[in-house]
């Protein structure tokens, strides 16, 4: 079905999400449309931040928003829904559009499986009445579903299109690009160089596939590296817990900037905190680059700023190699928390591989090192 033709049906004017690859016709059609616009469109931090803005909106325009998000995004809805929206609480009225990840019978990656085959259960479990559109959807059919959901949504719940993987199609295409010239990848190559043997914890997407690939093409174990492959915003948490009971080792965080956006509180915790033996980098292209491109608000804000009113010691941004090479070799020598952002370009390799170990295999693997340093 075509992407515009579900809009036309939901016949909404405002959509806040955060962008998934199995909704990349809807986001791209949106960017096209009205890019990053308060009144018509805007990509949040994380998907319970758009149920806030949406909320306001509802209550702004007595209009009823969209929602748009993959399904592993559900979880940082459910206390909003049940604490906000529920008819029980403030009765408004909200369309969710998720994306279907690991659904049943699919193949997909490990960190979806489970959130796939509880996606329909979970919005069910918080009253929220759902349609599945797939590939052999009718306009009609989702006509008649619409029409349905507007008499739910007069009630002050909330209703949600479940979007099964190729279901939605949009012919146009959009490139997303900034004007950085460091690539991820190599990047990664320069920080498992300085590196050598000291733990890592990498954040989900494809940094911790371009680290895997990495130490595939240098000849290295994975021992070294825990690959966050789910769990978006919650990379340098884990580091931070590494960090804290291993303050003999230096352990360093690779993190993306719509991770770190996701869940900046994480970044206070761990000023405050302020493990000497934690490198936090932020590699930063200002976009959702894994699941398609569409930008994230990190271009327009201070990283460094931010880290060093959290309490970071050592804070810097970087944009090219030879800056980067010292920063490292500084960090690495430093008995203080660093925080080193690094301006990077959007893009990565078309043949970019994906893990071959499994992820609790890398977690024994992990574990098995830096259990004995």
């Amino acid at each position: 079905m075509k992407v515009e033709k579900l809009l036309e049906i939901i016949g909404a004017d405002f959509y806040t999400g955060v962008p998934d690859s199995q909704l990349k016709a809807l986001c791209d059609y949106l960017m096209n449309t009205y890019g990053i616009d308060r009144h018509h469109h805007i990509i949040a931090a994380n998907e319970g931040n758009c149920v806030g803005l949406a909320a306001g909106y509802h209550l702004a325009t007595g209009k009823t928003p969209v929602v748009y998000m993959q399904n592993s995004g559900e979880g940082n809805i459910i206390n909003p829904l049940a604490s906000l929206l529920n008819e029980k609480v403030y009765a408004i009225p909200m369309i969710f559009i998720i994306g279907w990840r690991g659904e049943p019978g699919i193949h997909d990656e490990p960190q979806h499986i489970y959130q796939g085959e509880v996606t329909v259960k979970l919005m069910e479990d918080m009253d929220v009445k759902t349609f599945i559109i797939g590939k052999e959807t009718t306009e009609n059919e989702l006509e008649n579903a619409m029409n349905g959901f507007r008499e739910v949504l007069k009630t002050g719940k909330q209703v949600a299109f479940i979007v099964r993987k190729g279901a939605l199609e949009y012919s146009e295409k959009v490139v997303y690009k900034n004007n950085y010239t460091m690539t991820r990848e190599e990047i990664i190559q320069h920080i498992v160089k300085v590196t050598g043997e000291d733990p890592i914890v990498s954040t989900t997407g494809k940094a911790s596939r371009e680290l895997f690939e990495t130490r595939v093409a240098n000849g290295q174990s994975h021992k070294y590296d825990f690959l966050t492959v789910g769990s978006m915003g919650h990379s340098s948490s884990i580091a931070l817990g590494v960090a804290l009971n291993k303050p003999d080792r230096k352990i360093w965080c690779i993190d993306g900037d719509g991770a770190v956006l996701m869940h900046m509180g994480s970044m206070a915790v761990i000023g405050a905190n302020a493990p000497k033996n934690l490198v936090h980098i932020v590699i930063n292209n200002g976009a959702h680059e894994t699941v398609g491109g569409m930008p994230t608000v990190a271009s327009k804000m201070d990283v460094v700023a931010i880290a060093k009113a959290c309490g970071y010691s050592n804070a810097i941004s970087v944009d090219s190699f030879d800056s980067l090479d010292k920063e490292l070799t500084e960090a690495k020598s430093r008995n203080e928390l660093s925080l080193i952002e690094v301006k990077c370009s959007i893009g990565a390799r078309a043949d970019l591989g994906r893990p071959t170990t499994t992820a609790v295999e890398n977690k024994e693997n992990y574990m098995n090192y830096i259990c004995n340093l």
